[in-house]
């Protein structure tokens, strides 16, 4: 069983389903797709993709449960499942204590978000001011804009260049309108309106309060100070060890208790969808092996191929394609896709400019330049093979070799 079907539990059971396992995913949404969902802006990730992708999931024989919130994991063990990976999304926003008056309107980012995917706009004012510096800050203040908000300000303690934000993210909220407030702190909230202190770099670089303060005209304040997770369901739960927030595991992503494994949010990592997708992915084929009374074994890691390895003269340039935007000023009356996708032509017209670094496409450099005729071809889609009864150890077939994929191993004596 699988709690959660945000990205990591999605591609957990993507994977163990592959791999012939009943899979159960049980989660408290309605809907699945977790913070890709109810996080993710829809100009960011349309939700006709990622209906799609959930349904090729579900096509495959994986069983959903939504509206189903496990409180506590013992009872689902109880169930009688084998396994029970924990992929439970960060959906919990953090607080901080801002001084403020009774008539002060200060709102959870978070909760923002999952508002607006769900169709419930929230009452944010004509003037909206968010705190905070990472996606999510700069995700509300661009939806802000598009419920009309007359203005939306990111105030962030730290400069642009310290901020958790992906810059295009900021470039493109910039570009809608979004006003930024860098070296910036609330000191205080009411009604219309904000205290702010300025902040000023020391010598290392860290922001320090200056005692210099001015007020920001706001009838929202929406705190978007990071995210937490809802661990209350391994309360109690015997050999399960939760550090700093956070449940720990061990290399093959199982917790203390056999059979139970976490990723995702609920573990050490980096918080985004990659990172998530990817731990979905090795813990199925560490509770794969488990299961079988096996133990998974990585795969060596291949040699990376450099630049220097391959031969790019080969081939004239090709500029690579510019992914259409929506203009700024289009931008801010609906939720449409702002980074759009490829035509199919022009899909094309990328793949092939892929070079297959470090693997062989069949280009024939290899047979046409051996000098000893020791290079066979096995047919299309096979490769080739190396007569080193013929083969003298040139190296005419590596230094041609386009793509790198062909290595000079010293024979043994």
């Amino acid at each position: 069983m699988i709690i959660g079907a945000g990205p990591t539990g999605l591609s957990a059971a993507y994977h163990l389903r592959r791999m012939g396992h009943a899979v159960t995913i049980r989660d408290a949404a309605d809907l699945a797709g977790g913070m890709m969902r109810f996080g993710i802006p829809k100009y960011r990730l349309p939700r006709n993709i990622l209906n799609a992708e959930i349904a090729r999931i579900e096509d495959m024989g994986v069983r959903f449960q939504m509206n189903h919130r496990v409180d506590n994991v013992q009872d689902a063990i109880d169930d009688g499942f084998d396994a029970v990976f924990l992929a439970v999304g960060a959906q919990i926003g953090k607080r901080a204590y801002i001084p403020a008056g009774e008539a002060a309107r200060i709102l959870d980012a978070v909760n923002v978000l999952h508002d607006v995917a769900d169709g419930e706009a929230p009452l944010l004012g004509r003037r909206v001011v968010v705190y905070g510096g990472g996606n999510t800050a700069i995700d509300v203040a661009r939806t802000a804009k598009r419920l009309g908000a007359d203005e939306a300000m990111i105030v962030y303690r730290r400069t642009r260049e310290k901020a958790p934000a992906n810059d295009t993210e900021i470039q493109e909220a910039i570009e809608e309108g979004v006003l930024m407030k860098w070296l910036s702190t609330v000191k205080h909230a009411d009604a219309g309106v904000l205290k702010i202190e300025r902040m000023e770099l020391d010598e290392k670089g860290f922001p320090q309060p200056t005692g210099e303060f001015e007020e920001l005209e706001a009838d929202s304040l929406v705190l978007a100070l990071g995210q937490e997770v809802d661990l209350s369901l391994i309360n109690n739960l015997p050999d399960v060890e939760v550090r700093e927030g956070t449940v720990h595991v061990d290399s093959n992503m199982m917790t203390g208790r056999a059979g139970i494994f976490a990723g995702g949010d609920m573990v050490p990592a980096e918080r985004t969808v990659t990172t998530g997708v990817g731990h979905g992915k090795k813990a199925a084929r560490n509770i794969d092996a488990w299961l079988r009374k096996e133990k998974f074994e990585k795969e060596p890691i291949p040699k990376v191929v450099e630049y220097s390895d391959l031969n790019p003269w080969y081939y004239s340039d090709a500029p690579h394609a510019v992914r259409p935007r929506l203009e700024g000023a289009r931008r801010a009356s609906n939720f449409d896709e702002v980074v759009q996708g490829l035509d199919e032509s022009t899909a094309l017209y990328e793949a092939r400019r892929c070079m297959s670094c470090g693997n062989c496409f069949e280009c024939d450099n290899c047979f046409g330049v051996c000098p000893d005729n020791a290079v066979i071809k096995l047919g299309p889609g096979k490769g080739f093979e190396f007569n080193l009864d013929y083969c003298k150890g040139c190296g005419i077939c590596v230094t041609e070799c386009p793509s790198g994929s062909i290595i000079m191993i010293p024979e043994k004596s």
